[in-house]
């Protein structure tokens, strides 16, 4: 890692990350989130059936995010870009990576404060915290049916050859507050060059391949440790 280049730091983030936000998860709740059942407000199936109930939902999660702020972990990411050309993959549809500083920012499951069309379906538009509701009637003014911008179960995950691309170029590789079992984020580990250092910080970490270095700590207590042996291994002089 001792390069006149700023190594290619990716970070891989889910749930945990944005825990201490107070952002809610539905990975340990039985399949409920914010007391719904995930399939009927985070599935096709579930928005074909009742987008009315969709539309509450995300309009209500929203609500939240803009109360919520980004915590220490959010913060320590950015403050590694100082040292390493950053680059986050996250599976969560909050802003807190962008709000903190992010430069470099992937939604691999979409984003929360974001809506497009429903045909076709790539124009989105960002809403603002002044005006974060929508229904089942919401139109652009092009008259176009909106949606929240979210991947829901059951749908393709636009972003996911985008991700690959940047972990194969990957320097360091660190996944953070995630099951390590919500596909296709979970595969992503694969895609790593032999020989690039690997981490995962989670408090509960699951079950990994051999050669990853395990900090089960929170988001921001293992994202200081790490920080802290990153940029020691940075600062030896090259053999």
């Amino acid at each position: 890692m001792n390069q006149t280049h700023k190594p290619k730091l990716v970070i891989s983030t889910g749930a945990g990350m944005s825990a201490e936000s107070g952002i809610s998860t539905f990975r340990d709740s039985g399949g409920l989130w914010e007391q719904h059942n995930v399939m009927d407000v985070a599935s096709a199936d579930g928005f074909a059936r009742n987008p009315e109930l969709v539309h509450r939902f995300y309009n209500a999660r929203r609500h939240d995010l803009v109360k919520a702020q980004p915590n220490a972990g959010h913060r320590a990411i950015v403050d590694l870009e100082k040292d390493f050309d950053v680059y986050v993959i996250t599976q969560n549809v909050d802003d807190l990576h962008e709000r903190a500083g992010s430069s470099h920012v992937t939604h691999l499951h979409g984003e929360l404060m974001k809506v497009r069309t429903i045909d076709p379906p790539y124009r989105v538009y960002a809403l603002s915290p002044d005006n974060l509701d929508t229904t089942p009637e919401s139109r652009d003014a092009d008259g176009r049916l909106l949606r929240p911008h979210i991947v829901f179960f059951q749908e393709a995950v636009p972003e996911i050859e985008t991700a690959i691309e940047i972990v194969r170029e990957a320097d360091i590789f660190v996944v953070i507050g995630t099951s390590m079992a919500v596909y296709p984020a979970a595969s992503l580990i694969n895609f790593v060059r032999p020989g690039v250092p690997v981490y995962y910080i989670d408090p509960r970490p699951a079950p990994t391949p051999a050669g990853v270095k395990v900090i089960a700590k929170t988001a921001s207590e293992g994202l200081a440790e790490l920080s802290r042996e990153l940029r020691s291994i940075l600062s030896q002089p090259p053999l």
